[in-house]
């Protein structure tokens, strides 16, 4: 058997090079930490859901909140906080009808009980206070529907939220100390 010389150069000469070639190779990478991710474009909160209306304003859920009674006024707000106010002013023989809520100008207001809908024009408050007020005399028939509606009244002042009220005892006591 012949053993042919020539392909033993090439061989070694390719030994020779992959050795090489392994010397040359790049220097091992170390992990570095990972940049932090790019900001998410920030983008605008989806708008609020529209107001849910209701066919039967007594189907809709009573307003977070209850009522608070102090001699001459009954409150109604979650906590501390008002949201609707009935005032007496005795010497005046009035009761008002105050919203939290602000305007420049007056706004419609409208009461709608189970036996009775009246539309009132409501007034800013005076001195700039963020409330919008309607006075009615001491004994209007409104006052009375609003004490002796079933279960709850509704409150609506064009730009704010309807408000659906109980009619608790606080209601008929604040009109009958303003008769007195």
């Amino acid at each position: 058997m012949k053993i042919n010389h020539a392909h033993r150069p090439r061989l070694v000469f390719s030994g020779a090079l992959a050795l090489t070639l392994s010397a040359c190779a790049a220097p091992t990478m170390v992990p570095q930490a990972a940049p932090p991710p790019a900001p998410k474009p920030t983008q605008a909160p989806p708008p609020p859901p529209p107001a849910q209306t209701y066919k039967d304003w007594r189907d809709a859920p009573q307003t977070v909140g209850d009522w608070r009674y102090e001699p001459g006024v009954a409150r109604f707000g979650p906590g501390q906080a008002t949201l609707f106010a009935l005032a007496c002013n005795r010497a005046a023989g009035t009761m008002s009808l105050i919203r939290t809520g602000s305007s420049a100008v007056s706004l419609p207001m409208t009461v709608v009980t189970t036996s009775d809908t009246r539309p009132l024009s409501a007034d800013p408050a005076p001195q700039g206070q963020p409330q919008l007020v309607a006075t009615l005399a001491a004994r209007d028939p409104l006052l009375d529907s609003m004490a002796f509606s079933r279960g709850r009244f509704v409150v609506e002042v064009n730009g704010l939220p309807t408000l659906y009220l109980p009619a608790w005892a606080e209601v008929g006591r604040v009109i009958e100390d303003c008769r007195k």
